[in-house]
């Protein structure tokens, strides 16, 4: 388990919810099953599109301010940039 900042998205350009955590593989898992109330859960943001790993909690919780400031339109290229389909990445939380 490594802090890491996620992004998760209701469908491709839908809606997008940036978190943090430091087990990913369980907080995909509680997005998807619908678990978390809130903004990601109303707005059916269950696609775990974009991740990255971080040492510390602390730098998480950094970048995820730092990406929450961002346009819309970066978040979509950053996203785009590693997960160019959109997939869903949560089988890659499994290792």
């Amino acid at each position: 388990m490594r802090p890491c900042v996620y992004i998760k998205a209701s469908k491709r350009y839908g809606t997008l919810y940036i978190g943090v955590t430091s087990n990913l593989a369980a907080r995909a898992w509680q997005h998807r099953e619908g678990l978390i109330e809130g903004f990601s859960k109303r707005y059916g943001a269950k696609l775990l599109v974009y991740f990255e790993m971080h040492d510390t909690m602390e730098a998480a919780i950094r970048r995820e301010k730092q990406l929450k400031e961002w346009q819309r339109d970066w978040k979509i290229r950053l996203v785009e940039e590693s997960n160019p389909d959109w997939t869903d990445l949560y089988s890659l939380t499994m290792d």
